[in-house]
């Protein structure tokens, strides 16, 4: 069984990566979701283990001394963070672990783990993107404003992902994602062990047919 590809998707809000993203888990085996840690409380509904991994203050900032995280942010005295172990459990199981989190928790990833691939999710023009967030009636005026700014911001990291994602229709985008990760799991270089298996049993073959 070879390793699982961690994916770490981004992309704009109103893009649509959240349903990209749960589709993608619906329709095709081997797929997890990452899991973050959180000092939040829980809410009503939420279980230890299932939305989050529930820490004290303390517990989490002793993750981060140990570096247990593969990226980790505070918001509003809050820490998130995504938790190594969980992830590499995952892995090592052949499961294909997908994060949604922003451009810099996504740099941070990289940074720590090469091999992950970063897949930016993107509507097909700026205007459709506008038409999305106005479309969905939930937002005011000026947070849709807030949210294309913060989206001209974003699109200046788009350069640093390994491949960029229309999101014209949303099948069509979930079966592109799919095969892009499948296609990074054949990779010669992420099935090593496989390869040295065939090399050694061609070995063998070869002597003993001399």
């Amino acid at each position: 069984m070879s390793k699982g590809v961690l994916t770490v998707v981004s992309g704009f809000s109103g893009a649509g990566k959240g349903t990209v993203m749960k589709r993608l888990i619906q329709k095709y085996d081997d797929y997890a979701l990452s899991i973050s840690v959180t000092t939040r409380n829980p809410r009503e509904g939420e279980r230890d283990g299932i939305e989050y991994f529930f820490k004290t203050k303390e517990e989490v900032e002793s993750m981060i001394e140990n570096d247990e995280f593969l990226e980790y942010a505070r918001y509003v005295d809050n820490y998130y963070g995504t938790p190594r172990f969980y992830v590499e459990e995952m892995l090592a199981k052949g499961k294909n672990v997908i994060l949604e989190i922003e451009i810099q928790g996504a740099m941070q990833i990289k940074a720590k783990n090469p091999e992950a691939v970063l897949v930016f999710v993107t509507p097909p023009s700026f205007e459709e993107l506008r038409n999305r967030l106005v479309g969905r009636g939930t937002e005011t005026a000026d947070v849709i404003e807030s949210r294309l700014r913060r989206a001209s911001e974003e699109a200046e990291g788009m350069l640093s992902y390994d491949y960029i994602l229309v999101n014209d229709q949303v099948e069509d985008c979930v079966d592109r994602l799919h095969q892009i990760i499948l296609s990074e799991r054949a990779k010669a270089q992420r099935n090593e062990e496989f390869i040295n298996t065939i090399q050694q049993e061609a070995r063998i073959f070869m002597k003993g047919d001399k």
